[in-house]
């Protein structure tokens, strides 16, 4: 009787830890989706607010900045719509791979420009914002298969 009872005992006690486990790995899980959620809020503001805008307003300090590159207002709302709609497609779930991915493309003609027509005064700005995005695109990458599903669908 007392050998039934240990192996009993020893697979309660592994399946015990491996609900504690699955439980720390969920929580982990949960704790590091909530971050990632709360970088892609933080950078679909930053893109929106602190980059789109001035450019969508014609502030005067991007106006500038495109006219130096010769692109002129025309350059300065496209690149701005683009900053915009790359944050509000970074709030969207099924597009959050693709938007990451299409802002790092953008940050890295925004790293050119900067070394090339600015002598790389502003050039870590557009090479700092490519980690995160970079991270939120590999993270979720799932959701480009349920993209492709959806344009298939309407094709």
């Amino acid at each position: 009787m007392s050998e039934t009872t240990a192996p009993v005992t020893s697979l309660t006690a592994a399946s015990t830890t491996q609900v504690a486990s699955a439980r720390s790995v969920s929580a982990r899980g949960r704790r590091a989706w909530i971050a990632l959620r709360a970088l892609q809020v933080v950078l679909a503001l930053f893109f929106g607010f602190a980059s789109a805008l001035p450019k969508l307003i014609a502030h005067p300090s991007a106006a500038e900045s495109f006219d130096k590159l010769g692109w002129g207002s025309a350059g300065m709302y496209t690149i701005g719509l683009l900053e915009l709609a790359g944050a509000v497609a970074l709030l969207i779930p099924v597009l959050q791979s693709v938007a990451a991915t299409a802002l790092s493309a953008l940050m890295v003609g925004a790293f050119i420009v900067q070394v090339a027509v600015f002598d790389g005064q502003y050039a870590a700005t557009p090479l700092i914002l490519i980690v995160p995005l970079a991270l939120i695109a590999w993270a979720r990458r799932g959701h480009n298969a349920d993209l492709l599903r959806l344009v298939r669908r309407r094709a």
